[in-house]
């Protein structure tokens, strides 16, 4: 089964919890604290393999969790850092942010990675936290929390060559023909619902990779038929290759197939129109399409190249796949270099989030939320006063407590955070 789409949840492991201890060791007087830090937490990291041509690991997995450092140790030893968990996506993915829209990473190329989701930094021991005035601290943070995010996991296709056109126009049969691809092969409409890729070998040594994409009709642009699921593959081909029905059996006039596969092109993405084309001009073995193929050869404005072919019959193919091998060959591999261009970029001062936000709950309750806050409360260890200490200092120092006393709290009034409650005391 093809699969070029999921949506995935992912997490990154949290830190490793700091620890409160002390060095307790004969003929050591004060040995003073000896908590060693948290390891970090494991990163999840998407990797590309040459091996993988569809998503369908994801299919079945749609979670994934990374492991969370180790905690830290006695004697200031350092907790182990998880290493990370990698994933990997075949040639052509793109991750975005379903929350966003943000495009986190574009991979194409052999064993090149990505950082989807950064694992938590470890907290910190209670060596950590000496100070002249406090020397033996009781204070210690637990691990950050990893990050988590929601993502669409979508495959495009890299192939040198994709073949377009209406649906039974013959792309599969001409797939089938020239490679050892097994396409799905019937007389109807959509029988190729799946893009299907086909290695083909010229007989000079050269070669390249065939894309078969499924039927285009019109209005695949705005999403009719099988839509951007279709057209999202001819972003990475280098070629373009119109199949064209010259026979007419569905009673369409082929110079029209031409154009309306070409304004669904330029709708969807302008830039496709830029690529080189070539038409193969296919079922010239019925009744019918030598004068078809005359009329659309003056009405034809554009320099293509035009190629008589049957992919029933084989007859034409050893030309136009020469043909292509040569337009390939004039065609760097490698992207185009960005342009230059005389526009400047302007960089505006971003304006943080606020530390936290402060509602109130029906019952009468104070909530304050936020990532700042709910971050800190993540890492404060409650089983510790010296934690508990330092964690009241800190939303003294953010102002929390003052912007609560500017809403109305009283003393004994419920303080609400994350799913934890507190009793607000003057």
């Amino acid at each position: 089964m093809f699969v070029d789409q999921a949506s995935v949840y992912v997490k990154a492991g949290d830190g490793g919890n700091g620890l409160v201890a002390y060095r307790r060791e004969k003929y050591v007087p004060l040995g003073g604290p000896a908590g060693g830090d948290g390891g970090n937490g494991a990163d999840i990291i998407f990797e590309v393999d040459e091996g993988l041509n569809t998503l369908m690991d994801f299919r079945y997995n749609r979670h994934f969790k990374a492991k969370r450092g180790e905690n830290g140790m006695s004697k200031t030893q350092h907790g182990k850092n998880a290493a990370p968990l990698i994933i990997s996506v075949p040639p052509g993915t793109t991750v975005i942010d379903e929350d966003t829209e943000e495009v986190i990473a574009d991979l194409t190329t052999q064993g090149q990675q990505a950082v989807i989701v950064k694992g938590g930094r470890g907290g910190r021991g209670n060596t950590r936290f000496v100070t002249p005035r406090n020397p033996a601290p009781d204070v210690a943070e637990n691990g950050e929390p990893g990050q988590e995010r929601n993502i669409k996991v979508e495959l495009k296709l890299i192939a040198d060559v994709g073949l377009v056109g209406f649906p039974s126009v013959g792309k599969s049969t001409l797939l089938s023909v020239v490679s050892a691809a097994k396409p799905k092969i019937a007389d109807y409409h959509f029988t190729t619902l799946a893009p299907n890729l086909g290695v083909v070998d010229t007989s000079d040594h050269r070669s390249f990779v065939l894309a078969d994409l499924p039927g285009l009709i019109e209005g695949a642009s705005e999403g009719v038929g099988l839509g951007h699921q279709f057209l999202r593959h001819v972003e990475r081909t280098r070629v373009i290759v119109h199949v064209i029905d010259m026979a007419s059996m569905e009673a369409r006039d082929p110079y029209d197939d031409f154009q309306k596969i070409n304004k669904e092109l330029e709708d969807f993405d302008p830039k496709l129109l830029k690529r080189p084309q070539i038409i193969a001009a296919n079922k010239m073995d019925m009744p019918g399409a030598e004068e078809n193929l005359a009329a659309f050869k003056e009405k034809l404005t554009e320099d293509i190249p035009v190629y008589e072919i049957s992919a029933l019959t084989r007859e034409g193919l050893r030309d136009i796949l020469f043909a292509i091998a040569d337009l390939l060959d004039a065609i760097p591999k490698v992207a185009p270099e960005i342009e230059d261009t005389d526009e400047e970029v302007v960089y505006r001062y971003q304006k943080e989030d606020a530390p936290f936000e402060i509602t109130r709950d029906p019952d009468g309750a104070f909530v304050i939320y936020g990532a700042k806050v709910e971050k800190l409360f993540k890492m404060t260890n409650f089983s510790s006063d010296g934690s508990i200490r330092r964690f009241s200092r800190q939303l003294r120092g953010m102002g929390v407590d003052e912007e609560l006393r500017k809403r109305g709290a009283k003393d004994g009034d419920t303080i609400r955070l994350l799913e934890y409650e507190f009793e607000f005391v003057e």
